[in-house]
């Protein structure tokens, strides 16, 4: 999926398939890509013009319990996983 750079201090780049109704969501410090599942056109355009995409991902994406996979993990591996 491609994804475009934002302006964010926690996150990198996010990408989203309208089709598919997925959003990746590269993080900035570990390098990790996550993808959720079943992000309405709506969500994302929301999240798009938050003004903190990282206080936006953890209150509404955390609180309406998306699921989710790492795509990919970067170089610093968390210590909660």
């Amino acid at each position: 999926m491609k994804r475009v750079a934002v302006d964010s201090s926690t996150i990198a780049s996010i990408g989203y398939d309208p089709k598919r109704r997925e959003l990746e969501v590269e993080f900035r410090d570990s390098g990790d890509v996550y993808r959720y599942f079943d992000v309405s056109p709506v969500e994302y355009a929301d999240f798009m013009a938050a003004d903190s995409k990282g206080s936006y991902l953890n209150q509404v994406f955390k609180y309406r319990a998306h699921h989710f996979f790492v795509v990919k993990e970067g170089s610093r591996l968390a210590s909660n996983r």
